[in-house]
């Protein structure tokens, strides 16, 4: 039988295996990397052009701080109190909510599988800003000669312009996921997020002094104080939130498991949140400014050229760097932000089911990156480098985000806060040493703001999707890629919840010494000192 002290001199053991950020800055940059990604310059431009232009702002700032932070901040504690990826961090929570670990999990991995093929994309499209590839028919070029796109099917037939970067792609994950925790994702972290600011505040500027630029400026920044009484608009402020901040599908919960126990989880969460709005923000004034160009250079107006997601980074952009003073930095300059956005974003989503593995069978970091990486790459190279991937990927993007996200975001809080009822001891752990202090208000924000606002975007986006097939795909495209998947994941995740732990794994409660505050089961050891040791790789104190 082993003694609360004995426990405590093991659990150092645990997190040198498991790895650690080397300071605070580091864990910042890392969480800004995963919340900034491709949805912040693509959707966020025009998700707000489309709500109500600079009156959007308004209902996006409500749902950031009455939804957004609050949720990122719970994620945050429960990965630090508990010290484990999302499935450990939940089953040391209350041993019957591992199952929503794994869901998470089978979530990111799924996303990793397409996510992968954006990035593959624009580092395509980045050399082919060079020579303006795409000639004077950005959309043929895109759909016909880059990915060769037919009728909407399935097919094997390989696309070697996807199939070489994709590849490129999952190495240079591989070889990060590889190096680990600070010197695989802590580093890359440290580089791409300073150069990504810089690539993007330099393509701002160069957009800003395109003709037109204030044409597009005023399109989106110019306030329908109307749009605020329509529900709809209040529904996508809260979607963009839950969407782009990478809360609630354990990105949040793996990374804060990797911080140092004596940090302010608090601070950091307010900067990583006001970080990626800021970010959000810098996009829309650059892309607009870029479509009031286009939109002056064809003689249109600026709803005739706007556009978001993929539309607007393969077809719309390559278009203004066609007529664009200095055109190929242009691209070059916004493919490239878009392979470092998208690189930063994928490498915390596999970095989620990496940690899962590693936890659950007590693997090496080697040999659990091989047993998710090389089964990831495959799946993504077989079925998003063919004739119908553009397809494949736009179906699953769209059932996953939807009502993969959004529906385990949604239990997940209220499995938290109603069923196991953690919220005063996980706002206990950040009070520790996080400031400003969180208390009754974050409770009830946590509780009842932010799942009323969830439950809100997916009863509208459930109602789209039943009212009318979505991009009107064939039923049984949409019910084997689309609805099939989204009822399999929770099934999946609660039947690995099933499988047992590797032997010695504490599973109850919190480890000790992790939580001085408030413990839920176990108390903390006396003598906090060795669990202050650093971590692997986590550098000096």
């Amino acid at each position: 039988m082993s003694t609360t002290a004995g426990r405590a001199t093991e659990q150092p053991d645990e997190e040198e295996r498991r790895g650690g950020f080397s300071s605070r800055r580091v864990f910042i940059l890392a969480a800004i990397g995963s919340a900034v990604g491709l949805g912040n310059i693509w959707r966020f431009p025009y998700v707000a052009y489309e709500n109500g232009g600079g009156a959007f702002l308004l209902p996006y700032l409500i749902a950031l701080l009455t939804a957004g932070i609050p949720f990122l901040l719970l994620d945050y504690a429960i990965g630090h109190r508990h010290r484990g990826s999302a499935p450990l961090s939940f089953a040391r929570l209350r041993r019957g909510t591992e199952g929503l670990g794994w869901w998470q999990v089978g979530i990111c991995f799924v996303i990793a599988v397409y996510y992968a093929a954006v990035i593959a994309w624009a580092l395509r499209y980045t050399f082919f800003s060079l020579d303006l590839a795409w000639g004077d028919d950005p959309e043929g070029f895109f759909f016909g000669e880059f990915l060769q796109a037919g009728d909407v099917r399935v097919t094997a037939d390989v696309v070697p312009g996807v199939l070489v970067p994709l590849a490129l792609v999952w190495l240079a994950v591989l070889v990060v996921m590889a190096l680990g925790v600070q010197r695989g994702i802590g580093l890359t972290s440290l580089v791409f997020i300073p150069v990504l600011v810089l690539a993007f505040v330099a393509l701002v500027v160069q957009a800003l002094l395109l003709p037109g630029a204030g044409a597009g400026l005023d399109a989106l920044f110019a306030p329908d104080w109307s749009a605020l009484t329509s529900p709809s608009v209040w529904a996508a402020a809260f979607g963009q939130i839950f969407f782009s901040l990478s809360v609630g599908f354990g990105i949040m919960i793996t990374y804060a498991s990797y911080v140092r126990r004596r940090e302010d989880m608090v601070g950091s969460g307010l900067v990583v949140g006001f970080s990626n709005s800021g970010f959000e923000l810098l996009a829309g004034i650059g892309v607009f400014a870029a479509l009031g160009f286009m939109a002056q250079a064809n003689g249109q107006a600026v709803d005739e050229v706007a556009s978001g997601g993929i539309g607007l980074a393969f077809i719309a952009f390559p278009a203004i760097i066609s007529e664009a003073p200095a055109g190929a930095l242009l691209g070059v300059l916004f493919f490239g932000a878009l392979v470092i956005a998208g690189i930063t974003s994928l490498i915390s989503v596999i970095e989620v089911v990496i940690s899962a593995v590693r936890d659950k069978l007590d693997t090496g970091r080697l040999t659990a990156t091989l047993a998710v990486g090389v089964p990831a790459a495959v799946l993504s190279l077989v079925l998003f480098s063919t004739t119908s991937g553009i397809y494949v990927l736009d179906v699953v993007d769209h059932f996953v985000n939807q009502y993969g996200i959004l529906v385990v975001a949604l239990v997940s809080m209220l499995v938290v806060s109603w069923v196991v009822r953690a919220l005063p001891g996980l706002g206990a752990h950040l009070n520790v040493h996080g400031r400003p202090r969180v208390g009754t208000g974050w409770r009830l924000l946590t509780s009842v703001v932010a799942p009323v606002g969830l439950a809100v975007v997916l009863v509208l986006a459930l109602r789209d999707d039943l009212a009318a097939r979505y991009e009107d795909y064939p039923a049984w495209l949409l019910l084997v890629l689309g609805w099939a998947l989204v009822v399999a994941l929770p099934l999946l995740g609660f039947l690995l919840a099933r499988l047992p732990w590797r032997a010695g794994t504490h599973l109850d409660g919190p480890p000790p010494g992790s939580d001085p505050a408030a413990p839920l089961h176990a108390p903390a050891t006396t003598d906090p000192t060795p669990h202050d040791r650093p971590q692997d790789d986590g550098g000096p104190r």
